[in-house]
């Protein structure tokens, strides 16, 4: 099977990100921060190292300031309901994910506001005037995706968080498909607060991920529990991370996490990147030749995608092209994506589109294998 549905979940996972969990098992398996003996000790100090591989790369001041959670949706859903009570105004892109869509639209029963911002593919500084314009006296937040999953279209963050940054209002980004691949850094960006998987850009496993934040003033939780500290307080604490992390953690999904950025920063963000570029374009350029395929962006570059294309061929639905390419040993994503407004942009609403995205462990190969069996699914 040739793999290119990695804007889902990246696999293969590399072999570190394989030991550790196995590992973790036995030798990290006690309960972190809740108990005084030698295996819970363990489990803690492994834990904390993780947290601190997760800050230094992803720019958190503090190591506290790094919340696991069991997904960057619901990284997305501590944002959302932690800061937004009834009254309040929240700006979003037109292409987000239901990771940001859905938690929104339950808000909005509750009196929260959503105004939609325009992306426009070819033009960033347009794309900033449609969110500076977006925003009201009663915004208290701005929160977007870095890239759609649908698209690839890149949104100019940094300029959309100075602009954030000089009227005083947060803002979070949604890094679901440009850790690992595209700058995302708090130390490097005017962001307040960053949501990533663990099992994409990553190469980590699923059900991991991250919240990280730029500083520690505390704001709503959306579950509460018990975290080994202050256990004779009713109230939950007001630390972070203990704040947001009520329960036992994945402790062997959070050391894969740990394992999957070490992966990364030993390759190089840059080069891994340089690589998926040279692939999606190989790709982009192939397609874009055979009769009957519709691209429905520009040729992904690093200045305004990352590297992932959506397509669809001839008048089938996408999911049959899916399948068909299926047949013929290619996994792709086929559909809508959990990301139904982003079609709507596209005009793929009645029909969804194929979505191919490579990894560091792709080859041309790959490239050539996707290309053959879609011009055979497009003859037929």
């Amino acid at each position: 099977m040739v793999y290119l549905d990695n804007a889902a979940t990246t696999l293969p996972k590399p072999r570190a990100v394989v030991d550790v969990m196995r590992r973790a098992v036995t030798e990290f398996a006690a309960n972190p921060g809740r108990g005084g003996h030698e295996l819970s000790r363990r489990s803690g100090d492994a834990l904390y190292c993780a947290r601190q591989t997760a800050a230094e790369f992803f720019g958190a001041q503090i190591p506290e300031n790094v919340i696991f959670t069991p997904g960057c949706t619901y990284s997305i859903n501590y944002v959302l309901k932690g800061l937004l009570r009834p009254g309040d105004h929240v700006v979003i892109s037109d292409l987000e994910h239901n990771a940001v869509v859905r938690p929104l639209h339950k808000l909005c029963q509750y009196g929260v506001s959503v105004t939609r911002a325009h992306v426009c593919e070819d033009d960033p500084e347009l794309t900033l005037r449609c969110f500076s314009q977006a925003i009201r006296r009663t915004t208290r937040l701005v929160f977007c995706t870095h890239a759609s999953n649908v698209t690839g279209v890149r949104l100019p963050i940094e300029e959309i968080a100075a602009m954030c940054a000089s009227r005083g209002i947060p803002m979070g980004v949604d890094g679901a498909q440009s850790a690992g691949v595209l700058p995302l850094a708090l130390d490097g960006q005017a962001v307040d607060y960053i949501c990533v998987p663990g099992h994409k850009g990553l190469y980590g496993a699923a059900g991991t991920g991250a919240l990280i934040m730029r500083d520690s003033s505390p704001f709503g939780t959306v579950i509460e529990g018990g975290t080994g500290s202050a256990s004779s307080l009713r109230d939950q604490p007001e630390d972070y991370p203990d704040r947001l992390e009520s329960g036992t953690v994945n402790l062997p999904g959070i050391l894969a996490m740990k394992a999957g950025i070490e992966f990364v920063t030993g390759k190089g963000r840059e080069n891994i990147a340089r690589h998926e570029y040279a692939l999606a374009q190989m790709a982009y350029d192939g397609l874009q030749k055979i009769k009957g395929v519709t691209l429905y962006t520009r040729r992904p570059t690093p200045d305004g995608h990352v590297p992932l294309i959506p397509f669809n061929v001839g008048d089938l639905a996408s999911e049959d092209a899916g399948r068909m390419l299926s047949e013929r040993g290619i996994a792709v994503r086929a559909g809508y994506h959990c990301a139904y407004d982003a079609h709507v942009c596209i005009g793929t609403a009645g029909r969804g589109a194929v979505r191919v995205c490579p990894s560091a462990f792709s080859h041309p190969s790959d490239i050539d294998a996707l290309l053959r069996a879609v011009r055979q699914i497009s003859i037929n």
